[in-house]
């Protein structure tokens, strides 16, 4: 027989659970780790290299001291192995270098850029990851819109690095500028804090990809994606890298072949899509090859890359000295070493790259650095893009939905293939950073909400994780 009381039956009411402080200022951190890297060159040319130095250091020791006190669980089942690869032969290089100093330094600089991007991949769900990106974006955008407005309305000229303002009177080439005054200037190119138009290009087309995410994701709300989207466009377009155009373009190809595949429901059905897309890469690589000429010039660029076939010349005239081991890591090349200084010159400065991920990696590492860094990207573009087309299933429920996150890896690496033909971004820095990052998270979390870092609540609240790992 029941008996009636007013006791409750349910349990007892409690708060809503929330992260800790802990956790919210862990993500802080990873947001700040990632604009560093993203903000790159603008650390140098604000403080010079001592202080950015110091700043990329102190950086990393902190996040080394993070991992050790959080102990975020990782699978060393499913590390990027040929990541790792990489590192251990450009590490033996020290042996056979042509520049010891040159090597070691930037061997330095590498592991801190790799190391990083392990920490946020491994602290951070992909929810959290793809956020972090969206702020430290954010931040650097924000921060190049409010520097070129204030050189324009206030400085009212240009301005050298270190804050320096230019003699009146003498003429400088405008590779040396920080700022060139051009943000009212229609016809002309603004760089941002970062000191490069095309650097500025490529971030802001990284922002349009991760604000439209967030914003189809409905993790943004509609006025702020508005406004970020704008932001991003705005400098996307007012930078003018040809290069960055041609990324948006593969950018476009990609997400429709993604959105399509996502259509299909009956076995096979991806091959016609498969056609298609083969089909359409190969034409637009035939029309780049054969139409260079009124392409670039379409694009207001000579047909040889502003003078990029002519360092490549140079860069493999000396790669083929070494061609199986290379002459030694070099990422990038430093210009006081005596190698360089004044190796290749361009507008007066000596060039710090080989303006080609490939050719530089051959200059650095040989046919054996080339063929890890295949491998890295091979490994890392065919688990994105599964990653972004499959259907998220781990039982026998097939009908879950798609999620927009899913395609932040796929398009990142399209931007960073496009961009590695012209430049050798996607090997330092931010670049490299979000191949580490996204390479490592894909593997140990291949789906949302599964993997190391995904379902555990603790971590999510900010406790302790030791028993996990």
């Amino acid at each position: 027989m029941a008996v009636r009381t007013q006791h409750p039956a349910g349990p007892a009411p409690a708060p809503p659970l929330r992260e800790r402080t802990g956790h919210l200022l862990l993500r802080a951190w990873c947001v700040f780790v990632l604009f560093q890297a993203i903000a790159g060159t603008a650390w140098t040319l604000a403080f010079g290299v001592a202080v950015s130095t110091v700043i990329v250091v102190a950086t990393a020791v902190v996040s080394l001291v993070v991992w050790l006190l959080v102990r975020p669980p990782v699978d060393m089942r499913r590390l990027p192995w040929f990541v790792l690869a990489y590192g251990v032969w450009a590490t033996a290089s020290l042996i056979w270098t042509a520049w010891p100093a040159t090597t070691g330094t930037t061997l330095a600089l590498w592991l801190i850029t790799t190391g990083q991007g392990l920490f946020v991949a491994a602290i951070l769900t992909w929810r959290e990851i793809v956020a972090a990106v969206s702020a430290a974006l954010k931040w650097a955008l924000g921060l190049s819109l409010a520097f070129e407005l204030v050189v324009s309305l206030l400085v009212r000229r240009p301005i050298l690095p270190g804050w320096v303002l230019p003699e009146r009177g003498v003429k400088y080439d405008p590779i040396v500028y920080w700022s060139r005054n051009n943000l009212f200037d229609l016809d002309g190119r603004i760089q941002g804090i970062q000191g490069n138009a095309n650097l500025l290009a490529v971030i802001a087309l990284l922002g349009l990809i991760v604000f439209s995410i967030r914003w189809a994701a409905h993790a943004e709300r509609r006025v702020s994606a508005i406004i970020w989207i704008s932001i991003a466009g705005l400098l996307f377009v007012h930078a003018g890298s040809a290069t960055a155009y041609l990324s948006a373009a593969a950018v476009v190809v990609v997400l429709v072949t993604v959105l399509l595949m996502r259509t299909v429901t009956k076995p096979g059905g991806r091959t016609v899509y498969y056609a298609a897309y083969a089909g359409v890469a190969l034409a637009g690589a035939a029309i780049l090859f054969f139409a260079r000429d009124t392409l670039f010039s379409a694009l207001g660029r000579s047909a040889d890359l502003t003078g990029r076939e002519g360092i490549w010349e140079q860069v493999l005239a000396r790669a083929v000295e070494h061609p199986l081991i290379g002459w030694g890591f070099a990422s990038p090349w430093l210009p006081w070493d005596s190698h360089f200084d004044g190796w290749i010159v361009d507008h007066g400065e000596t060039v710090m790259q080989a303006h080609n991920m490939w050719i530089d990696v051959f200059l650095q590492l040989g046919v054996i650095g080339v063929l890890l860094m295949a491998g890295v990207y091979v490994t890392f573009i065919w688990r994105a893009w599964f990653f972004a087309i499959d259907r998220p299933r781990w039982d026998l429920r097939d009908d879950r939905p798609y999620s927009p996150l899913t395609l932040l890896p796929t398009l990142v690496a399209t931007v960073l293939l496009v961009q590695g033909l012209a430049e050798s971004g996607p090997l330092v820095v931010w670049g490299w950073m979000l191949v580490v990052l996204l390479g490592l998270k894909v593997r140990q979390s291949p789906l949302l909400g599964v993997g190391p870092a995904e379902t555990s609540w603790r971590i999510e609240r900010g406790d302790p994780v030791s028993d996990q790992g």
